[in-house]
């Protein structure tokens, strides 16, 4: 017998397998950036994050000393110095840029007239010559190096400080928070109206919310700012707050006041023969029993904020004091294109906030979602 209640599906393999792909998708670009964000540019730009824990190779050339550096030892003129930095070593050498790795750490080079070039594993290289050296500028010497693995927090240093994500930081935390609080309270009021008191209008209300939803933001935003120009608010951040308000509580009194409709009326209808006001009914027992509701729409609200780009650039305006974290990794990625490590320790600063709020708030997530799209009045 086959869909009975309490069997277990054929397919649940292909669910958990599906699910199990879908988390790689989200997690490994994530692991990545951060990964990323504590590499050096060398170091992002000769491998991929996945070799961070091995050395990474890079090719180049230096040049040997001149006639300058030289020194009389048994006989012959030597000279020797080093082709790579501290803490690294190489793995190939050569004397041509047409076989840059013909020789192996070790091998000796035999040159023209007399000379011999040798190159050790750590680096170390020695020239010599039977006849004195009278070149002014010295031979190339190609390496292949290899770069042990390192990692570094100076990216976060400089993007917190020379780079002004640190301010950014503080401009994206003064809109974020009170463009959630906002339209839960007022979401929070106009949702047990619509839930639990009796009006006339109560259903075309309910179904204006519904419309609004389909709505794109768009086309409220230049309307939206000549009004707020109108009446003396500008750009600034009362003007984004409110923005965010209008903007985000379409969405909070759909999912409130359907997740209102399905406590149990016993408790309400219990409270009001008590005697309760609808303003203690609401702050007593509406508001703690909706709180899966309330901290799901804060997870959207939140997210949904932090993230914003548009509505920032539109309502606040791009003075350095009034950027939001995105509006600076807007300027990064124009300005500092091929600085990837500062990139992604950017875009990781920008990411950790929303991602702290999601885990730590995603159970409520579930239930006020659940909730919400099955029960209605």
């Amino acid at each position: 017998m086959t869909n009975i209640a309490g069997t277990k599906a054929r397919l649940v393999w292909a669910v958990n397998i599906a699910a199990l792909l879908l988390v790689l998708l989200w997690t490994i670009p994530t692991l990545g950036l951060l990964v990323s964000s504590f590499r050096d540019r060398d170091q992002i730009s000769t491998s991929g994050w996945w070799r961070s824990a091995f050395s990474s190779e890079s090719s180049g050339f230096v040049r040997a000393g001149t006639a300058e550096d030289q020194v009389f030892i048994d006989g012959l003129y030597v000279i020797e110095g080093d082709v790579t930095e501290a803490g690294q070593g190489i793995s190939a050498w050569g004397v041509s840029s047409k076989d840059p790795a013909a020789f192996a750490p070790g091998d000796v080079a035999e040159l023209k007239d007399g000379q011999r070039l040798s190159v050790a594993a750590d680096g170390q290289y020695r020239l010599t010559s039977p006849s004195e050296f009278t070149q002014t500028r010295g031979m190339r010497i190609f390496t292949t190096v290899l770069s042990p693995p390192a990692f570094t927090t100076d990216n976060y240093a400089r993007v917190m400080g020379a780079e002004g994500l640190g301010q950014a930081f503080l401009n994206t935390f003064t809109v974020t928070i009170p463009a959630t609080v906002i339209p839960i309270l007022i979401a929070a009021f106009a949702a047990y109206a619509l839930a639990w008191m009796e009006f006339p209008g109560r259903a075309l209300l309910v179904a204006a919310v519904v419309g609004l939803l389909v709505v794109p933001l768009q086309l409220a935003l230049i309307p939206l700012l000549k009004l707020h120009n109108d009446i003396g608010l500008g750009k600034g951040y009362m003007g984004i707050w409110l923005a965010h308000t209008g903007f985000g509580l379409p969405l909070a009194i759909y999912l409130l006041r359907n997740y209102m409709v399905g406590l149990p009326r016993e408790i309400i209808e219990s409270a009001r023969v008590d005697g309760a006001t609808e303003f203690q009914i609401f702050r007593r027992i509406i508001l703690p029993l909706s709180f899966p509701a309330l901290a799901s729409f804060a997870i959207f609200q939140f997210l949904w904020v932090w993230n914003d780009l548009l509505v920032a650039t539109v309502f606040l305006g791009n003075a350095p004091d009034q950027l939001v974290m995105t509006g600076v990794l807007r300027e990064l990625l124009g300005s500092r294109g091929g600085d990837w490590e500062i990139l992604a320790a950017s875009a990781f600063v920008s990411i950790a906030v929303p991602l702290l709020v999601f885990f730590s708030m995603q159970k409520f997530l579930v239930r006020g979602l659940l909730a919400g799209s099955v029960k209605g009045g």
